[in-house]
């Protein structure tokens, strides 16, 4: 089942931002495989071009890294400027 997304606003930050939270809530822990282009058009229902636009956001943001061939992997992020300490 796919998202309701607001067609109102960008819809590729729409999907960037769900697939944000799904790293920070740990459904794509890091180094794991977030969903391709392809997969990601499908659960949308968004346009390649769209769902392109979003990977590359996050890819921009840090959290993801590309590599050729294989596809878009979670990046581990560095703690906090304090050393991860509360």
């Amino acid at each position: 089942m796919s998202p309701e997304l607001d067609r109102t606003r960008p819809v590729w930050r729409q999907v960037a931002a769900v697939i944000a939270a799904r790293i920070d809530d740990g459904s794509y822990p890091v180094g794991s495989r977030v969903p391709s282009v392809v997969e990601l058009s499908t659960e949308f229902g968004i346009a390649a071009s769209t769902a392109q636009k979003a990977l590359t956001h996050l890819k921009t943001e840090g959290l993801i890294r590309a590599e050729v061939g294989l596809g878009s992997f979670v990046e581990e992020r560095p703690e906090g400027p304090s050393g991860g300490e509360a």
